[in-house]
């Protein structure tokens, strides 16, 4: 028997498709009503590509490696995790598409859960408790991307999303560690808290889009045109940022420079995007810097040099010249950043899931990466005002003589105050877990 469902962002009708009941998959495009709001990507030469639009729909689901997956689909008594997207209308807390069951009389304001409360249940079974009696599927659980375990939940009237590590459960205070980087840095980014759970730590951040926003990834942003075969990655993603009237490049030598820094081996085009209103289609900004857990050796005994990095370049020093300038960086801001370190760290060392030295060794490994990138900003600056100075003197002599200018001495300034507080210290108790949200 097949489904029929109307594919909806926000309160636009988009488009009508029929779903086979055993797989879920989209058996037919019935009729495009909203070309404009078709999921980017999914649209080659004017025409909806139904194997895209199945991609982009199977890319909403949880992904296969997610850590626990298997068990909780059995506790469900589901077979796959597109038959879950299916039980609550493919909402997400990122975007504002959803699937309408066809001649429903419902809208986005009945349905979101930017407004709307949503069932903890999902949330729990993926995080190993049971199914209950009366349990229900409406959660944007169901919609939650990458392999580490993760529950969205209201706490306090906000959404937020709980994030677990993996094998040495490092990432959550690398979250946190990033945050005071970029934060030190001003740079637009997800602030994030650690929380304990059964003596485990996850991460804690609030949803960055609302009922007037959303996150469009850098990925999907990829393929809404082709790219040359003359262009590189990053030169073809500079296309699309200009192609939607949005400069990148400020961004980009941001987000690499931090990205080199905390040695990040994850930054694929998934882990950072551009908001965008979904009603105008109009892009905002990027959307600020999230998911950098998996940065600092998260998962190595040994704080290794020798990794691969994303997007743009597997080598890190590559990727690094892709930076274009290094004005905007004052590593001044960053003293007192190896302090910072060991004290969110040393939770972990309490807690017996890291060795006493390791906070001190991280330390000292973004120390030195905070050096050589110092030493590189001023290199670069040195060789951009050399070719300014050598026409300076030469338009001096020109004009009857030349003497050297005089080069007035930079006044040191002190490092600001330091006010984010580090990760604190959970009590050790009988009870299942330090904080609780």
């Amino acid at each position: 028997m097949d489904l029929r469902y109307t594919l909806m962002h926000h309160d636009v009708e988009v488009a009508e498709l029929t779903f086979d009941e055993a797989y879920h998959n989209i058996s037919k495009i019935d009729s495009v009503m909203n070309y404009e709001h078709l999921p980017l990507g999914t649209v080659q030469k004017g025409i909806v590509n139904k194997v895209d639009l199945n991609d982009w729909l199977i890319g909403r689901s949880i992904p296969a490696s997610r850590d626990g997956l298997n068990d909780a689909l059995e506790k469900l008594n589901i077979r796959s995790v597109k038959e879950l997207l299916f039980r609550s209308y493919g909402l997400s807390l990122s975007d504002h598409y959803w699937i309408k069951p066809f001649g429903a009389d419902l809208t986005w304001q009945d349905v979101n859960f930017f407004d709307n409360d949503f069932s903890e249940d999902i949330g729990n079974v993926l995080f190993g408790e049971d199914a209950h009696a009366e349990f229900s599927f409406n959660s944007p659980d169901n919609t939650s991307d990458g392999w580490l375990r993760k529950r969205w939940k209201i706490a306090d009237g906000k959404r937020v999303l709980i994030k677990g590590g993996s094998g040495k459960q490092q990432e959550p205070f690398n979250e946190v560690i990033a945050s005071k980087i970029f934060s030190l840095l001003d740079i637009p980014h997800v602030d994030y808290t650690v929380i304990w759970q059964n003596d485990r730590p996850y991460s804690v951040c609030e949803d960055f889009v609302n009922n007037s926003t959303e996150l469009i990834p850098a990925y999907r942003l990829t393929l809404s045109q082709k790219k040359s075969n003359s262009d590189s990655y990053y030169q073809h993603f500079l296309k699309c940022c200009n192609n939607i009237h949005i400069d990148a490049v400020p961004f980009l030598d941001r987000l690499l420079t931090v990205d080199y820094i905390i040695a990040n081996e994850d930054r694929h085009f998934n882990n950072f995007g551009l908001i965008r209103n979904p009603k105008t289609l109009d892009y905002i900004d990027f959307a600020p810097v999230y998911d950098s857990g998996t940065s600092l050796s998260y998962d190595k005994d040994i704080l290794s040099y020798d990794y691969k990095s994303k997007p743009f370049n597997k080598n890190p020093q590559e990727q690094l010249k892709l930076v274009s300038s290094f004005d905007w960086l004052d590593t001044s801001k960053l003293r007192g950043i190896s302090d910072f370190i060991k004290e969110t760290l040393y939770p972990a060392v309490y807690y017996n899931i890291m060795t006493a030295d390791r906070p001190s060794k991280i330390a000292s490994f973004v120390e030195r990466r905070i050096e050589y990138v110092d030493s590189l900003s001023h290199t670069r600056n040195r060789q951009q005002e050399q070719p300014l100075r050598n026409d300076l003197i030469e338009q001096q002599k020109q004009c009857g003589g030349y003497t050297p200018p005089v080069t007035p001495v930079k006044q040191e300034q002190s490092a600001p105050e330091q006010t984010q507080t580090a990760v604190p210290l959970p009590k050790k108790s009988q009870e299942k877990g330090g904080r609780h949200i």
